[in-house]
């Protein structure tokens, strides 16, 4: 008797090690307690942290343990067998943002009402007063660089072409205003020396036309305030 019960004992546990999963099974995941290797010819397979299957793959056959003979099966398949079907799973890729690498430099802001805390950017390829969501990033060094997050560069230029005090600013694919510089963190012009600029209301709300202030015109038909533009706070 208690050889048999030795032999029954010994034929489940060598049942168990050679259990596989068959093709497209289940065989791995949270709280998974069946087979975890697969039939030859397929390999286990994480699909997410709760499902892995048995897919089509080169993997080497599970090693076998011919020393006993399994149970055969509790009933004879009466028809013939057929190519297994694999489960439908639907698994959902997680939602991602595939955004560009961030530009590098420094923003430009103003710190006096009505723009105070507005930031210096692109706006329809005009340089504005606007939301910091939108500001742009600039490197000063003689020139002002608007540094793009694909690499390209527009250069920040004041209209001398104009004949009034205030020159409106713009953004170029060459730099012209070649005399940028920076008193702490005040964005001034060298030659000569001028610090002041003009920041009036448009059309667009929320955003405000540019000028570098050289005397003491203004615009007609906007309301303009005068103005300095500074890097980020460097205290």
């Amino acid at each position: 008797m208690r050889t048999l019960a030795f032999i029954t004992v010994f034929a489940c546990l060598v049942f168990k090690v050679t259990a596989q999963s068959s093709a497209w099974g289940q065989c791995g995941g949270i709280g998974w307690s069946g087979a975890t290797t697969c039939v030859s010819g397929y390999t286990c397979t994480k699909l997410n942290d709760y499902y892995s299957q048995c897919v089509p793959g080169a993997a080497p056959p599970a090693t076998t343990v011919t020393s006993a003979t399994p149970p055969p099966p509790s009933s004879t398949p009466t028809s013939s067998p057929t190519t297994p079907t694999p489960p439908t799973t639907t698994t959902t890729p997680p939602t991602t943002t595939v955004t560009g690498p961030a530009p590098t430099g420094s923003q430009i802001r103003a710190v006096q009402d009505p723009v105070f805390h507005l930031y210096l950017q692109n706006k329809g390829g005009k340089p504005m007063l606007g939301p910091e969501a939108s500001s742009g990033y600039f490197t000063i060094s003689g020139t002002i660089s608007l540094n793009n997050a694909d690499g390209s560069k527009l250069y920040l230029n004041a209209d001398e072409s104009v004949t009034t005090s205030y020159k409106p600013l713009t953004l170029d694919a060459t730099s012209k205003t070649t005399d940028w510089g920076l008193e702490g963190d005040t964005i001034i012009t060298t030659s000569p020396r001028q610090l002041n600029f003009l920041a009036c209301s448009s059309s667009t709300s929320g955003f405000y036309d540019v000028y570098l202030q050289e005397g003491n015109d203004a615009p007609s038909g906007t309301s303009c305030t005068l103005i300095t533009l500074h890097l980020p706070c460097l205290c």
